[in-house]
């Protein structure tokens, strides 16, 4: 074999190892996008619930709207961190924002991500920020838990890094930790690291200018979440009904407020 055949042979299979980035969708065609480490993807059925069906959580859901609003108008905005319990609509939130915006006619849209991408926000930021749009970036569920590298890259990436995100770019992340990254007891029981510690946990909570907190719901607030579901899809149901199917799954939240809707539909024998 030939020198040239061999290094043909090696470029083959490095081209294999690491493909060249994918060509992204247009940035100005689509309301919400997905970026996978090497290009953008359009989300084909984006069609978030209307954001007043989302209740019980009126003060957060006005302070995102506002923040939004900002974004979609060019003006200063935060970086938003929503944490707290599971199931309480934090990304069905974010998502439901954009699209009234969006039905108003302003230009801003969203791309998700996953925590994992970190290292390659940098690329993606470059794309974006070439757009005469703006744009929420929104990475779901996030959590660090024994990788010292990733939460200060995005500390890096918020404020103050050479990679930071462009002007008409804002983060949205939830997590269900207050300070995203995990508490390991060895460390908090090291009494001279226990300063240290809080501290860098609190350096990357303090980067997002907007925190939400989002707790379970008490009864009244639950059975407000499944009236306006049920006055919204048109569903008959019942207060005693509605809290024996949420104790039969473990307690109350939005998430189980919308499975008792399907439930609903699905006993009525329709569709939602």
């Amino acid at each position: 074999m030939t020198d040239s055949e061999t290094l043909r042979r090696i470029a083959d299979a490095l081209e294999r190892l690491a493909p060249p980035p994918r060509l992204s969708a247009d940035l100005g065609a689509h309301p919400a996008y997905h970026w996978d480490g090497r290009g953008l993807a359009a989300i084909a059925h984006f069609a978030p619930l209307p954001a007043d069906l989302i209740v019980g959580v009126d003060r957060q859901k006005d302070a995102v709207t506002q923040n939004s609003l900002r974004l979609a108008q060019g003006h200063a905005a935060h970086d938003v961190l929503l944490w707290g319990a599971r199931g309480m609509g934090k990304s069905a939130l974010v998502k439901s924002v954009l699209a009234g915006l969006q039905a108003d006619g302003l230009p801003v849209a969203l791309v998700e991500t996953t925590a994992d991408q970190l290292a390659s926000l940098p690329e993606l930021f470059a794309l974006l920020a070439g757009s005469d749009r703006r744009f929420i970036l929104f990475i779901d569920d996030m959590a660090f838990e024994g990788d010292d590298a990733a939460p200060r890259r995005l500390r890096s990436l918020l404020e103050g890094g050479s990679e930071a995100r462009p002007a008409n770019v804002r983060l949205y992340v939830t997590s269900n930790r207050r300070n995203i990254v995990e508490r390991r007891q060895d460390e908090e029981d090291a009494a001279v690291n226990a300063r240290d510690v809080a501290d860098d946990r609190l350096a990357l909570a303090d980067r997002f200018g907007l925190k939400l907190g989002f707790q379970y719901p008490d009864q009244p607030a639950f059975l407000e979440m499944v009236a306006a579901y049920a006055a919204h899809f048109s569903l008959d149901w019942n207060a005693a009904d509605a809290l024996a199917f949420a104790h039969q799954r473990g307690g109350r939240s939005g998430r189980i407020a919308w499975h008792y809707a399907v439930e609903l539909a699905g006993r009525a024998g329709r569709g939602l």
